[in-house]
């Protein structure tokens, strides 16, 4: 891990990283256009040069309630594009800081963070911008239901 290329993003006022190669783009969000059904997580759809983009509320997808009113970001309006499974998605967050190099090798989350950040990080990582949870993709795109669904099937 050290040497490899983050991409620095503010989350609920935690400093958290993705891997650069996961991360396609940065984009200003335009007209998001809301799921009917679709699970809180999932904002709604979004177009990046004639493509649709599934729009992820990164709070609520990690179990976290939106302080913002009516899913509204107060500070940003961009997002990480990423890629998963064949399917785009615009990862809204708080801020994007900066691309910056892993320091170190990714360690333990420290107490205090909770439960949903331990669902959705893979462990803090030292950076040349400072300590910052590095995020399990596909546990974030999962959502909070995927945790509810394995408590369901182990019971």
């Amino acid at each position: 891990m050290t040497g490899d290329l983050l991409v620095i993003l503010q989350i609920a006022g935690r400093r958290c990283a993705l891997s650069a190669l996961e991360v396609k783009s940065v984009i200003e969000t335009g007209t998001i256009t809301p799921i009917p059904r679709a699970p809180a997580w999932i904002a709604g759809i979004t177009a990046l040069r004639s493509q649709a983009l599934t729009v992820i509320d990164c709070r609520r997808a990690i179990g976290l309630v939106s302080d913002a009113a009516d899913g509204e970001w107060p500070t940003d309006h961009r997002a990480a594009v990423v890629a998963e499974g064949g399917h785009s998605y615009a990862l809204l967050v708080d801020g994007i800081e900066d691309i910056t190099t892993a320091a170190g090798e990714v360690g333990q989350i420290p107490g205090g963070f909770g439960a949903e950040w331990s669902r959705v990080a893979r462990g803090m990582i030292e950076t040349m911008a400072g300590p910052a949870l590095l995020v399990d993709l596909g546990a974030l795109l999962a959502g909070p239901e995927a945790v509810r669904g394995e408590i369901e099937a182990a019971a």
